[in-house]
C-alpha cells in the first residue's frame, strides 16, 4: 500500500522531549501542597468567624432591645381605696347601659374624685401625682361593668405615674425609688394593655403602638394590591411579550435603576404627585401606601423577571405541543410555576416597605395621632415613623417604649420572613 501523500507535521524539541510526572514527594512538592491547605483552613475560618460575628451582632441586638424593651409590656399598677358613694358622683347606673357612658361619667366628675381618693390615701407621698393619667380611664372602665361601684367602697387596681413606674422597676432617681419603696406593699405588675391596645399619648404610661399598628397593616395593603399586580404583570411582558429592541433595553435598564434609587426620592415623588397635584388627604395611609408602592414595583418586577426566567423552556415547548395558546402556556405553566420565586421577593420588597421612614416623612406622617385611624383616608402613622418619633422624646418613659416597639416590629418583619420561606417551600417545584 502507498503511504499517505499529505505530510506530516514536523515535531518540536520541545514536543518530541516526555513530560516527566509530578513528583509529590520533593520537598518543593511538598512545601506547596502544605501552603495549599493552609489557604484553604484560613479560608474556612475566616468564613466561621465572619457568621460567629454576624450571629453575635444579631444576638446583642437582640438581647439589648428584650432587655430595654421587656419593661414597655408591663405597667406597674397602685391598689386605689375608692368611696365613689361618698364623693356624690351625679349618674345613675341607667346612664351607664348606653352610648354616652363615657361622657355621662366623665361630666359627673370622676376625674376629680380618684384625684381625692389618691390625695386621701397617700398624702405624704405625693397623692394624685403618682397616678397616671389613665387612672380614672380605668376606674371608668371598672364602673361600666359594674354599675354597683357608684354606691359602695372599692380597691382598684390603676397605673401610676411613669417616673414611679420607672422607678419600681430599678430605675428612676434615688427619691422617686424611695417612694416605691414605701409603697411597694401597694404596687404590682401586670401586662400593659394600653401599649397594646391604643395610640400615641404625651403620657408614656398611655403610649401605644396599635394605632400605629393598624396604619402600618394599611399601608401595607396598599402598597400589596397596587405593586403586586402591576409588578408581576410588568415581569410578564417584558420576559414572554416585549420584543428585543433597544426600547426594551432602555425599560429593563430603567427597572434597575429604580430599585437602586434612595427611598427619599420617591416620597419627594410622592409628595409632588399625590399631595401637590392630586390633593390627596395629608398624612393618610392612601398616600403611603401609594408612596411605598412606588418603591417596591421594582423590585417586585426583578424579582419576579428572575423567577420567570428559571423556569425550563422545555415546559412551555411541551404546553405548545400540546395545542396551549401562548396565554395559556403563560398562565396555566409558566406562572404557577414561577409563583415561590414571585411571592418570596414580593413578601421581602414588602418587608423593606415595612421599614422605611424617609418617605413616609415627606408626605406628613409623622403626625401625632391619637386614636387609631378607621380608614384609608383617615390620618395615620406607621410604625417605623412611631419609633422614630419616641426616640426622639426626651420623657425617660419613652425609652422603653422605643424599644419594646422595635421588637414589636421586628417580630412583624420575622413574620413576614417565615411566610416567605413557608410559601418558597410550599409551592416549590423541582425538575
Amino acid at each position: 500500500m502507498s503511504k499517505s501523500l499529505v505530510p506530516e507535521a514536523p515535531v518540536s524539541a520541545a514536543q518530541s522531549v516526555e513530560r516527566r510526572p509530578t513528583d509529590w514527594r520533593t520537598a518543593s512538592m511538598q512545601r506547596r501542597v502544605r501552603q495549599r491547605y493552609a489557604a484553604e483552613r484560613r479560608f474556612r475560618w475566616l468564613g466561621l468567624a465572619a457568621v460567629v460575628a454576624s450571629a453575635a451582632f444579631l444576638l446583642f441586638l437582640l438581647a439589648s432591645m428584650l432587655a430595654r424593651g421587656a419593661g414597655g409590656f408591663v405597667e406597674t399598677r397602685i391598689a386605689l381605696p375608692l368611696d365613689l358613694a361618698r364623693a356624690g358622683l351625679d349618674v345613675t347606673p341607667a346612664q351607664l347601659r348606653g352610648p354616652r357612658a363615657d361622657l355621662a361619667l366623665a361630666g359627673a366628675g370622676l376625674e376629680r374624685a380618684v384625684d381625692t381618693a389618691a390625695e386621701t390615701a397617700f398624702p405624704r407621698v405625693g397623692g394624685a401625682a403618682l397616678l397616671s393619667d389613665a387612672a380614672w380611664l380605668r376606674v371608668r372602665e371598672a364602673v361600666k361593668r359594674d354599675p354597683g361601684l357608684l354606691g359602695r367602697r372599692a380597691t382598684i387596681d390603676v397605673p401610676v405615674a411613669s417616673r414611679l413606674d420607672i422607678a419600681f422597676k430599678g430605675g428612676g432617681t434615688r427619691a422617686d425609688r424611695a417612694i416605691a419603696r414605701t409603697l411597694a406593699p401597694q404596687l404590682s405588675r401586670g401586662l400593659n394593655r394600653d401599649f397594646l391596645g391604643g395610640a400615641d399619648s404625651t403620657d408614656p404610661t398611655r403610649a401605644g403602638i396599635w394605632g400605629a399598628l393598624k396604619g402600618s397593616l394599611l399601608t401595607m395593603l396598599v402598597t400589596l394590591l397596587l405593586a403586586f399586580p402591576i409588578g408581576v404583570f410588568s415581569a410578564l411582558y417584558l420576559e414572554e411579550y416585549a420584543p428585543r429592541n433597544r426600547w426594551t433595553d432602555l425599560i429593563e435598564v430603567s427597572i434597575n435603576n429604580l430599585a437602586a434609587v434612595p427611598s427619599i426620592i420617591f416620597g419627594l415623588l410622592g409628595l409632588a404627585v399625590f399631595l401637590g397635584t392630586f390633593h390627596m388627604p395629608r398624612s393618610a395611609a392612601l398616600v403611603g401606601g401609594l408612596t411605598l408602592a412606588l418603591m417596591t414595583t421594582p423590585v417586585i418586577v426583578i424579582a419576579a423577571r428572575n423567577a420567570i426566567g428559571a423556569v425550563p423552556p422545555s415546559i412551555r415547548d411541551a404546553a405548545r405541543a400540546l395545542g396551549a395558546s401562548p396565554v395559556q402556556v403563560v398562565f396555566h405553566h409558566v406562572l404557577p410555576l414561577a409563583l415561590p420565586g414571585i411571592l418570596t421577593g414580593t413578601i421581602i420588597g414588602m418587608a423593606r416597605a415595612l421599614g422605611e421612614t424617609a418617605p413616609l416623612l415627606m408626605i406628613g406622617m409623622r403626625a401625632f395621632i391619637a386614636a387609631p385611624p378607621e380608614r384609608l383616608t383617615d390620618p395615620a402613622t406607621v410604625l417605623p415613623v412611631q419609633i422614630f418619633l419616641w426616640s426622639d422624646d426626651v420623657q425617660a418613659g419613652f425609652v422603653e417604649k422605643t424599644s419594646a416597639a422595635i421588637i414589636v416590629l421586628l417580630v412583624f418583619l420575622l413574620a413576614m420572613n417565615g411566610l416567605a420561606i413557608y410559601l418558597r417551600n410550599r409551592f416549590e417545584t423541582r425538575w
